[in-house]
């Protein structure tokens, strides 16, 4: 198994582990970071769950699924949580999704974690195509997509079923011969 580990000015991304099941429901338990998701806040269990299987996920081969803790450089602790999933159809090609911690936000680190995934993905994966999906209503993921160099694609109609009901999705990507790393 390789492990993850990719840095950035800001923020570095690590593989998760049990010790973070606490910080991460911060953020899958919070019903402000998880409002454009398609899930409702996850209790403490299901986070230790999660952490578990995506334990599990990093021992696979090939390995398909990356959660990764998103980590502050500089007081090395976990403000949020990024995921990677490699299209078994198409290798090439991955979608990311991404969470933060309520008090991270407005302070650009969306944009910066954006830009990190991409890192990721095109220089330690050799990926050819990243791309995303969020809620229309989720502004701040449009911006931070968009900042990090990430193309609008289109909209997916119906494509989530949230405890809300039917959710559109808002595709994004970045294809590697057109990424440039800021």
């Amino acid at each position: 198994m390789r492990r993850v580990l990719c840095e950035g000015e800001r923020l570095g991304l690590r593989d998760v582990t049990e010790a973070d099941v606490a910080a991460l429901h911060a953020v899958y338990g919070d019903p402000a970071a998880t409002q454009h998701l398609p899930f409702t806040p996850r209790d403490l269990h299901e986070v230790t769950a999660l952490v578990r299987q995506a334990m599990e996920a990093a021992c696979a081969e090939p390995r398909r699924l990356y959660v990764l803790a998103v980590i502050d450089a500089e007081r090395r602790d976990v403000i949020g949580v990024a995921r990677l999933r490699i299209e078994a159809d198409h290798p090439h090609s991955a979608e990311i999704g991404f969470g933060l911690h309520p008090g991270q936000w407005g302070r650009g680190i969306g944009t910066d974690l954006v830009r990190l995934l991409l890192k990721f993905g095109f220089k330690q994966l050799g990926l050819h195509r990243v791309w995303g999906a969020r809620s229309p209503d989720n502004l701040p993921a449009q911006l931070a997509m968009l900042t990090a160099g990430m193309v609008e694609e289109g909209r997916i109609r119906h494509h989530l079923h949230t405890p809300h009901g039917w959710r559109d999705s808002i595709v994004h990507s970045a294809l590697e011969d057109e990424w440039t790393e800021r």
